[in-house]
């Protein structure tokens, strides 16, 4: 086992609890939507994956189904396909260390990973599995108290923790948009998304806007 680089140790560990700490959000925001606490723990433990557990609490909590909600965390969660595409020749992993790479493969150990590559393959390695693992703990751990801590409250939508489902989404979003097409296609779709509001059951409007992704890349590709 060769040593840790430090430096993508102190990387992994500062991505590994900021990004866990947001799971306090989302365990509060799981309550005010109506779900349990084994049920909000559940969905971080299994599904692991912060924008589409979000989606999952707020198209069910917003009174949509649960077809409705899965359709749009599954469309969220594509991306970490791409990302299991571009960390498979780099893992090299098989058997149960193939299963947990794929449980841990997201947007923080990939951006890690990928960020040591000058340090050399075996600190991409470490990068990736020391924030994947890392964050997969602290989320969890967060959800837990998020959880908890909105439930001692009694009524989560009192103390306006309704609203923490549109702002986590937003906070995903918004560091993400870095160039004028992101962003264009970034307002098109939340005007999409709120003209449909009054016509389509909750939970439609979001996966509508899919239609307008595959046609801003089509433009970006010609």
């Amino acid at each position: 086992m060769s040593r840790v680089n430090r430096t993508t140790a102190s990387q992994s560990l500062s991505v590994s609890l900021t990004v866990g700490l947001y799971g306090t959000a989302f365990g509060a925001a799981s309550i005010a939507a109506g779900f349990s606490v084994l049920q909000t723990c559940l969905l971080s433990l299994l599904t692991f994956s912060g924008a589409s557990q979000f989606a999952v609490v707020g198209v069910m909590g917003a009174g949509g189904s649960a077809i409705a909600g899965i359709a749009t965390a599954s469309l969220l969660g594509v991306r970490n396909m791409l990302y299991a595409l571009r960390m498979a020749p780099l893992l090299k992993v098989s058997g149960l260390r193939k299963v947990i790479a794929a449980q841990v493969t997201i947007d923080e150990s990939t951006g890690v990973a990928l960020s040591q590559e000058k340090l050399g393959t075996t600190a991409m390695k470490q990068g990736f599995w020391l924030t994947g693992v890392g964050v997969y703990i602290f989320w969890n751990i967060f959800t837990l108290l998020g959880a908890l801590g909105a439930k001692a409250m009694g009524n989560p939508s009192a103390w306006g923790l309704d609203a923490a489902v549109p702002a986590a989404f937003l906070g995903l979003v918004w560091p993400r948009l870095t160039n004028k097409l992101e962003r264009a296609l970034a307002v098109c779709a939340l005007v999409l998304a709120v003209l449909l509001s009054p016509v389509l059951s909750a939970g439609l409007p979001i996966i509508s806007t899919v239609v307008l992704a595959v046609i801003f890349g089509w433009k970006v590709r010609r």
